[in-house]
């Protein structure tokens, strides 16, 4: 795949452009990267440098109301060696070093988290209480496939919590082999399905890697090659899932990938109202001293813990809820928006 050669030829014609012919040049120079990219396409249909850099040309070209067709730019000689800070000697599976070299700032990014009932907080920041027995996909994109199973808190009960999550790394050329993670009630690997640690053989295996935070109890992913970070705990007898992703790589899916839960919330017939679980005064209050001592703020994460803690009488639901905000406060882009209130 030469989709480096690409952005370097079009960073180099662009680069001194001034005068009254200045837009013409410039969209000389956007037809050249056009067709630079349509002459890699084939080798290079599964790299993300790629696609971004297709989706980008359309975007300029409609902003600078260039036509598809007309002159291009004189090709450029060569330079003997790429400059040191040149993007073709910056690592491709670096998601975020790429990024802001092709568009002159950093990425932004979405959050996304499964815990406890389960509660979904989707990267539009919406806050559901699902149902939702059985497995669902929370993520299912050209990356990332993450899928969540629940069980019945307890016999007969309403309430569900995850018991089994499943997350695929999807092959991607430069950087990875195809990456299985499975973590179950008392099973949280450091280790991917294969036993490794990384993505493998290739020159960017090491820009998947995974780490035990706290034995048994919270292991962390990091996906540098698509600038996404994911945390797996357990607490108690649940598991619970916190993503930061790369905006473009979150909204990487078609249409017929329509149900994630981290895009789209609970389906309406699987939401649950947490104001059904607290009728009993007693326990309701109980559970709120409890949650109370973990998560002084009064928000959805506040909510979600006295909920679990009233449905399933187990105390250990608190550490489900604190330890979803301590993710969400280190995932977070926007501090602000760390509470929800609802």
């Amino acid at each position: 795949c030469k989709i480096l050669r690409c952005n370097s030829e079009y960073v180099a014609a662009t680069l001194n452009l001034r005068g009254s012919n200045r837009n013409a040049a410039y969209c000389n120079a956007l037809r050249s990267y056009s067709h630079c990219t349509r002459k890699t396409a084939r080798t290079c249909r599964g790299d993300l440098a790629y696609h971004s850099a297709v989706h980008g040309i359309e975007d300029l070209m409609i902003q600078n109301n260039c036509s598809k067709e007309g002159p291009t730019s004189p090709p450029r000689p060569r330079p003997p060696a790429p400059n040191h800070q040149g993007f073709e000697s910056l690592d491709i599976c670096d998601y975020e070093k790429s990024f802001l070299y092709k568009h002159g700032q950093p990425p932004s990014y979405q959050h996304c988290a499964a815990f406890g009932d389960p509660h979904i907080r989707t990267f539009h920041d919406d806050f559901h209480t699902c149902r939702v027995e059985g497995s669902w996909p929370l993520l299912d994109n050209d990356y990332l496939f993450v899928q969540a199973t629940s069980s019945p808190v307890a016999k007969g009960s309403n309430a569900t919590v995850t018991s089994k999550l499943t997350i695929i790394f999807k092959n991607m050329k430069e950087c990875i082999d195809q990456k299985v993670y499975q973590a179950e009630i008392d099973n949280l690997p450091a280790a991917f399905e294969d036993g490794s640690v990384n993505g493998g053989e290739r020159p960017g295996g090491s820009s998947l890697a995974i780490r035990e935070r706290s034995p048994g109890r919270h292991v962390e992913i990091r996906a540098e090659y698509i600038g996404t970070t994911i945390a797996v705990r357990q607490a108690g007898r649940q598991l619970s899932f916190s993503i930061r992703a790369a905006e473009e790589v979150a909204r990487a899916f078609t249409e017929e990938q329509d149900l994630q839960l981290c895009v789209g919330g609970c389906p309406r017939s699987q939401r649950i109202s947490r104001r059904e679980c607290c009728r009993g005064r007693v326990a309701a209050e109980m559970a709120r001293a409890l949650c109370k001592e973990m998560l002084p703020v009064e928000d959805v994460y506040f909510q979600s813990c006295v909920f679990d803690v009233v449905t399933s009488g187990d105390a250990n639901f608190t550490m489900a809820a604190h330890g979803a905000l301590e993710d969400a406060r280190v995932f977070l882009p926007n501090a602000e928006k760390l509470h929800i209130f609802q």
